[in-house]
C-alpha cells in the first residue's frame, strides 16, 4: 500500500491537506489514516436516560473519527492571531489570516452558506470591559453550529471520498522513516507507505505524538496545560455579549497572584458535555444552530494556563493528575454551584436540585475545591466576581461550575516555515504540532502544508 502522500488523522488538519491536495494535484495517491469511525457511525451513548455518564468507549466517538474532536464542538471558526496558536510564527501573520478567510470560504461552499459572522471591531463591549479590569480580544467568528458543522464535514467527506483512500478504525502505532518516504504501522499489523507523510493526530494524540518524536529523534520543547472549570448560567445574564459577539474571548489578571485567566469555548444556548481523552473524563460545551435544539443557559470556560520551569516537564500528566483526581471523586465530572464553593461546602443533589440554574449535563454535586489547586482557584473566583460587573448575574449562587476542564497541549514540535520537522518530506500539522489550538488554525496548517507539497511533489 504505497502512496504519494499519507495523512494520519482525519480531524481538521487532515482534511483540508487531503482538500487542498485534491483541488491542486488531483493525480497524487492520498491515503487517510483514522483511528476513529467514519462521521455517520460516530455516536456517543450518553443519553441523559439509561446511560447518564462516560463508558470509557474505545474509540471515543466525541474525540475521534472523521472531523475530529471538534466535529460536535459547536463549530466556531475565530480568524485571529490573538489566540487560537502560534501558526503565524512560522508562517507570517498575513499569511495565517489569509488562509484562515480561505477556510471559512471552503465551509461557506460545503453547507455553511448563511451562518453569522461575528466582530469585536467597534464595539462598546471592549470599553466596558477596560473599565473593569477585562480584555477583550479582537476577532472575526464564524458560528457554524453543531448541526451545521456537520453537514460541512458531510459535504466535505462526500467530495473527497471518491479520490482519497480513507482508512477509518485504523489507528497508526509507529511512523518510521525509510529510504524513499515513510512508513506507518497500524496498531492491527498493516504497513503503509507514502513518499511525504503529514501527521495531524490532534490533541487527543498527544501522547502519541511524544513517543514519534522521541523515537525519530525531532526535537521538542515543553507547552502549557490550561486547568480550569466550564461555567453554565442562565443565556439571559450573557446575552448582551453573546447576541453582538457569539464568543467574547475576555481575559483577566488576578489581583492575588498575577495570573491570566481567560474565557474559552462559550456556546450561548447550548450544552454542557464530557469528553474522554486517554481514558479520563473532562468536560466541555456545544451549542446548535437549530433554534429547537437550543437551551434556555450559556456556558463557557474558565482556564488558567500554567507553565512549568525545570526540572518538570510533564505539562499534560499534570492536567491528568488533576481530572483522574476529579473522575476518582466524582465518578466523572463533579459539579457545584458558585454559592456553594465561596462558602466551603460541597453541592448535594437537592442543592443541585433546587438551583434556579438547571444543568444540561448529569454530573455528580461535589466540591471542587478538594480537586482543584488553591491558586487556580482561587484565580476562577476572582474571574468570575469580575465578569459579573460586566455581566450581572455571573456570580449569583446558582451559577454552576463543572470541573474540571483541562485543555492538553502537545509538546511544542520544533517545525520550520513549511511546518516540516527535521526530516524532509514529514510534516506535524494541527493541535498534536503544539502550535494551533483551534478549528481555524488547524485547519489553515493543513492547507499550508497541501500548497507546499502541490508546489515541490514531482510532476
Amino acid at each position: 500500500m504505497k502512496y504519494d502522500v499519507l495523512i494520519i488523522g482525519a480531524g481538521p488538519g487532515g482534511i483540508f491537506s487531503a482538500y487542498e491536495l485534491l483541488k491542486l494535484r488531483s493525480e497524487l495517491k492520498v491515503a487517510v489514516l483514522e483511528s476513529g469511525n467514519p462521521l455517520h457511525k460516530r455516536k456517543c451513548p450518553i443519553d441523559g436516560k439509561k446511560i447518564k455518564s462516560c463508558i470509557g468507549c474505545k474509540p471515543c466517538s466525541i474525540m475521534n473519527g472523521f472531523g475530529g474532536a471538534g466535529a460536535f464542538s459547536d463549530g466556531k471558526y475565530n480568524i485571529t492571531n490573538q489566540f487560537g496558536g502560534t501558526l503565524y510564527e512560522h508562517i507570517g501573520k498575513q499569511e495565517a489570516l489569509d488562509l484562515m478567510a480561505y477556510v471559512d470560504r471552503i465551509n461557506l461552499d460545503h453547507g455553511g452558506e448563511g451562518t453569522k459572522l461575528y466582530s469585536t471591531a467597534n464595539t462598546a463591549i471592549k470599553k466596558q470591559c477596560l473599565q473593569n479590569g477585562l480584555h477583550l480580544l479582537d476577532a472575526s467568528v464564524r458560528h457554524l453550529g453543531t448541526d451545521i458543522n456537520y453537514v460541512v464535514l458531510e459535504n466535505l467527506y462526500n467530495k473527497l471520498k471518491d479520490q482519497v483512500d480513507f482508512r477509518f478504525n485504523t489507528p497508526a502505532a509507529k511512523v518510521e522513516k525509510t529510504e524513499d518516504g515513510y512508513r506507518v504501522i497500524t496498531e492491527s499489523g498493516e504497513v503503509f507507505e507514502g513518499e511525504k507523510c503529514i501527521i495531524s493526530a490532534g490533541r487527543s494524540g498527544s501522547k502519541w505524538m511524544e513517543t514519534v518524536c522521541k523515537d525519530l529523534q525531532i526535537p521538542t520543547k515543553s507547552n502549557r496545560v490550561d486547568i480550569g472549570v466550564r461555567v453554565e448560567l442562565p443565556a439571559a445574564v450573557f446575552s448582551h455579549l453573546t447576541d453582538e459577539l457569539y464568543e467574547s474571548k475576555i481575559v483577566y489578571r488576578t489581583e492575588k497572584y498575577g495570573d491570566l485567566v481567560r474565557t474559552f469555548c462559550m456556546n450561548p444556548k447550548g450544552a454542557v458535555v464530557n469528553e474522554n481523552t486517554n481514558g479520563i473524563v473532562t468536560v466541555n460545551g456545544h451549542s446548535y444552530e437549530d433554534p429547537a435544539k437550543q437551551t434556555n443557559n450559556t456556558n463557557f470556560a474558565l482556564l488558567v494556563a500554567k507553565h512549568f520551569s525545570e526540572p518538570f516537564k510533564d505539562s499534560n500528566g499534570y492536567g491528568e493528575s488533576i481530572a483522574r483526581l476529579s473522575n476518582m471523586l466524582g465518578g466523572g465530572v463533579i459539579v457545584q454551584r458558585f454559592g456553594d464553593l465561596i462558602r466551603g461546602r460541597r453541592s448535594t443533589p437537592d442543592r443541585i436540585r433546587e438551583s434556579f440554574t438547571t444543568p444540561t449535563l448529569a454530573a455528580t454535586p461535589g466540591d471542587l475545591s478538594l480537586v482543584i489547586p488553591k491558586r487556580i482557584l482561587d484565580g476562577i473566583i476572582e474571574m468570575i466576581y469580575a465578569l459579573d460587573q460586566v455581566a450581572p448575574g455571573t456570580a449569583n449562587d446558582d451559577t454552576l461550575l463543572y470541573g474540571v476542564e483541562v485543555k492538553f497541549y502537545n509538546m511544542e514540535v520544533s517545525l520550520d516555515e513549511n511546518l516540516q520537522t527535521l526530516h524532509p518530506g514529514l510534516f506535524v500539522i494541527g493541535d498534536c504540532s503544539g502550535i494551533t489550538h483551534s478549528l481555524s488554525h488547524a485547519s489553515a496548517s493543513g492547507v499550508h502544508v497541501a500548497r507546499y507539497l502541490a508546489q515541490t511533489a514531482e510532476k
